[in-house]
């Protein structure tokens, strides 16, 4: 498999612009995005302190942002697309917070700032250069800081991983490609991020509503569907795809690892 692009492209941008408008009230909704426990686990190991500044990106509806806030002093989130955006600001005002802030920005060019906490939730799989983020993480993270990243990852074998990784394209369009564990880890080290915490876990997530959440058009539904099967038959991908109560399953592997910025 080869590396990403170190000239992330605008045309890509577009289409995420594009998704995220349209699958955002389904996104928002989903239950591995709104888990109390999920956000609950990743806010644990993050450990924030009393009066940290926090920057959440791709904050899509603000959920991990909106959970931070309740132990930290200031949290922003930034998202390259509105319409999660009115979805946070939304909450934000229905729950009442008032150090949280959400406003538009890139990834790729994080603001002119320094927090105490930088997270980035389920979106490295949409990055055209993943490494090129996490060094944006890095610049405006105080040494000593805390970066955590949660995302699905891939098999260790490239070719195992590319076919679930052609799956997830046709599902949504934005998808890049979910890494393998093992290219993550490295991707800290060579930031200069030590390890602190890792964990993992498996989602068995039901086809259809996978499907739906991200409104896949018709022809890519069916194709995703047949490539379903042919993995469920061949073992393909490394998502065990099965059958339950008459309907297509599979596994989603997601790990959250959590570092702090050394000094260099």
């Amino acid at each position: 498999m080869s590396t990403q692009s170190t000239q992330p492209s605008h045309d890509h941008k577009a289409v995420v612009r594009e998704e995220f408008t349209r699958q955002a009230d389904a996104y928002a909704a989903a239950a591995v995005i709104t888990s109390e426990a999920r956000l609950a686990r990743l806010v644990g190991a993050i450990r924030p302190a009393r009066g940290d500044r926090a920057l959440e990106v791709a904050t899509g509806p603000g959920y991990v942002a909106m959970a931070l806030a309740a132990q930290c002093g200031e949290v922003v989130g930034i998202d390259l697309t509105e319409a999660p955006l009115r979805i946070a600001e939304r909450m934000r005002i229905e729950r009442g917070l008032t150090n949280v802030r959400f406003k538009p920005g890139d990834a790729e060019n994080l603001p002119e700032s320094e927090f105490d906490i930088v997270v980035c939730r389920f979106a490295f799989h949409h990055f055209e250069d993943p490494r090129r983020v996490l060094a944006q993480m890095c610049r405006v993270c105080r040494a000593g800081g805390t970066i955590a990243v949660e995302d699905l990852y891939a098999s260790e074998e490239p070719g195992r991983a590319a076919y679930w990784n052609a799956i997830e394209r046709l599902r949504d369009h934005s998808h890049t490609r979910a890494l393998a564990l093992s290219e993550l880890v490295a991707m800290f080290a060579d930031a200069g991020i030590e390890i602190e915490r890792l964990y993992s876990d498996e989602i068995a997530a039901d086809a259809e509503a996978w499907l739906a959440s991200a409104q896949t058009g018709a022809d890519e539904a069916r194709e995703v569907r047949a490539l379903l099967m042919r993995d469920m038959n061949e073992d393909l991908s490394g998502i065990r795809p099965f059958m339950r109560d008459g309907r297509v399953h599979f596994i989603q592997r997601t790990v959250a690892i959590v570092g702090r910025k050394l000094a260099r």
